[in-house]
């Protein structure tokens, strides 16, 4: 089956621009500052169900925020030119060109990435979106052999989440490993999950609000669009969840107002936000359906919607 691609762009209306003065004034810094500058504001949500009960059921229903510097160079999602049967966005950040966040390939290997909120950055480490980029490329390791391969490897990167999988005919995998958590990575169970930028499932105000959000959404029977049309819903919430002091005593050497703007599922200012939404679905048949929403020309009132279908491969 090929795989089939639809595009289309709209402009997004009822999206209010944060004004917040002091968010304001620390991106205007930090487009200025050094490579020491970390702000990783990422989520994602995902059930993973690697046998449905039910024919129309989904093996994996995934929906991340990418939130990233408007102005970050970043190539939309697409097959890549290099190698078609990957699927991803892409960095075109100077020195950082050809690493991912997220992305699946026709052989049923994924890998997501979130970064760890942390206040000092090393800025010699090595870039963290060729962690996903590798795994998509490797032919040779499984899920959790790479993140085992990768655990060994953790001083030489800042802060990071890494979520593995590979979805075949006779079983589905996924692994999780964080280089600020535990040293071993873990085989994942089938249930509901959430990551933000802390260890997989900690108790951020935000990632409990989002995940009983996608958890309403994804326990309803629906068909395939509004699915994904709800899906986006939750993604695009913009309510504020704070206080919060599990994040906060994360977030040394953050301000407050900072804090504050960054405590939601979709975050907005002016120049730094929620930039690209994904949803990935993986029905019991291996059928694939990959929709991207990114924001065009740094300006958060036009975006663009592709959407992608494809049949994994045995």
């Amino acid at each position: 089956m090929l795989a089939n691609r639809m595009n289309r762009s709209s402009a997004a209306s009822g999206i209010p621009l944060s004004t917040c003065p002091s968010f304001e004034s620390y991106c205007s810094q930090c487009e200025r500052a050094s490579p020491t500058t970390n702000t990783p504001m990422c989520i994602i949500f995902f059930k993973f169900d690697p046998r449905p009960a039910s024919k129309n059921a989904y093996r994996l229903i995934l929906a991340a925020n990418r939130d990233e510097f408007y102005n970050r160079p970043t190539k939309a999602a697409d097959f890549w030119v290099s190698n078609s049967e990957i699927l991803s966005g892409l960095d075109l950040e100077e020195g950082k060109e050809g690493g991912s966040w997220l992305g699946i390939n026709k052989r049923g290997k994924l890998a997501a990435l979130t970064n760890y909120l942390e206040g000092r950055p090393n800025p010699d480490a090595q870039g963290r979106g060729f962690l996903v980029s590798n795994f998509l490329t490797d032919q040779s390791q499984d899920s959790y052999s790479y993140l085992k391969r990768v655990s060994s490897e953790r001083h030489l990167y800042n802060g990071f989440n890494l979520l593995t999988a590979e979805f075949k005919a006779k079983e589905d995998t996924m692994c999780y490993y964080g280089n600020r958590g535990n040293t071993e990575p873990i085989h994942l169970n089938p249930g509901i999950y959430g990551l933000s930028n802390s260890l997989l499932e900690t108790p951020w105000r935000k990632l409990q609000h989002g995940k009983r959000l996608f958890t309403s959404v994804v326990n309803q029977p629906l068909p395939c669009d509004v699915l994904v049309h709800d899906l986006l819903n939750v993604l695009n919430n913009e309510e504020l969840n704070t206080p919060d002091p599990v994040q906060e005593s994360q977030g040394e050497g953050y301000s407050s107002p900072m804090l504050r703007v960054l405590s939601s599922v979709c975050v907005r200012s002016p120049h730094y936000g929620t930039r690209t939404n994904t949803i990935i679905l993986i029905d019991s048949s291996g059928n694939v359906t990959f929709t991207e929403r990114t924001m065009l020309n740094c300006d958060i009132s036009q975006w663009s919607t592709s959407s992608f279908q494809f049949k994994l491969k045995d």
